[in-house]
């Protein structure tokens, strides 16, 4: 799947910027972005059901949307809401989808029984969707979006709405998929998800601002995070903020998580004498990146970027 110069246009307002994409083959490529990122209008777009104002499409060899008909059979769609029939069965449900997406009647029932046990819905096949649990709908909602054993699946923030554990199941499921064959998009905003997934592009307001393997991503940051100890972890904050070279402090715990700018190799030594003239007893060690510093480096970056240029 490829796209070069994708932009959607409602208005005035760009929620998609000149993105381009390239989403390889039986992985799990990851879209990682706050709400309003632009995550579900590209997703939208890639799949043909929301023209682009700008910018060209290729997925699965087709011209996107011009050939949009001929991708839906070859491809499946899960949205971060159950979507299914409440009041169907399990069963009702699977039974359903599967003659919407056109399965052959005569492999249907043995395809049911397959995904059922799969995704261990053995003793629950006649329960209606609407009494199950928040994990067991989402699980009901992936099955149904595989059914027709598509090559490509997209997935608009799939777990919001499961706990932890549930979410641990899932992502197993998908790269199950993956191992079989199925290409998969996924968006999210939980970084624990994003580290996931094979590859990752960050989004923040439309614009594409990292792009490259988890792996990838962090040792971008290498030098750059801090963990600083501190008697006082608020008040070191507040003073810490201000201090040159600072792109970031967050505290975790009795600890403060600092990130430096980009070529702001002193960092350290300027949070050391800020903290000391502030009386503030603490203590500087490098500490290893991880996707929560990718993501704030990529969106301040950038947001300082898009205001330079205005």
């Amino acid at each position: 799947m490829r796209a070069r110069g994708l932009t959607r246009r409602f208005g005035k307002l760009v929620a998609v910027d000149h993105v381009d994409l390239e989403v390889p083959m039986k992985r799990v490529y990851g879209f990682l972005g706050p709400n309003g990122s632009g995550k579900s209008t590209t997703i939208r777009m890639l799949c043909g059901l929301l023209t682009p104002s700008e910018g060209e499409i290729e997925v699965l060899g087709l011209r996107i949307p011009a050939q949009a008909d001929e991708l839906r059979p070859r491809i499946g769609y899960m949205t971060q809401k159950f979507s299914l029939f409440e009041d169907l069965s399990v069963r009702e449900n699977l039974e359903f989808l599967a003659a919407i997406q056109g399965v052959p009647k005569a492999t249907t029932k043995r395809r049911i029984d397959e995904l059922i046990a799969q995704y261990h819905f053995g003793d629950r096949q006649q329960q209606l969707a609407g009494t199950m649990s928040g994990g067991q709908k989402q699980r009901l909602a992936l099955a149904c979006a595989v059914i027709h054993e598509p090559q490509l699946l997209f997935l608009d923030e799939p777990t919001s709405a499961v706990d932890p554990e549930s979410r641990r199941d899932f992502w197993e499921k998908l790269f199950e998929l993956a191992d079989a064959g199925t290409t998969l998009l996924v968006s999210t905003h939980l970084m624990d998800e994003a580290e996931r997934c094979h590859r990752l592009a960050i989004l923040d307001r439309g614009v594409l601002v990292a792009d490259g393997t988890p792996h990838e991503l962090t040792a971008r940051l290498e030098g750059r995070t801090f963990t600083v100890e501190a008697t006082d972890p608020r008040r070191a904050q507040r003073t810490l903020v201000d201090v040159p070279g600072v792109l970031g402090v967050a505290q975790v715990g009795n600890t403060l998580r600092v990130l430096g700018a980009d070529g702001a190799g002193d960092a350290p030594q300027r949070m050391g004498q800020a903290l000391a003239a502030a009386g503030q007893p603490a203590r500087v060690v490098p500490a290893p990146p991880n996707l929560e510093d990718v993501f704030v480096a990529a969106t301040r970056n950038g947001s300082v970027d898009r205001e330079r240029a205005a």
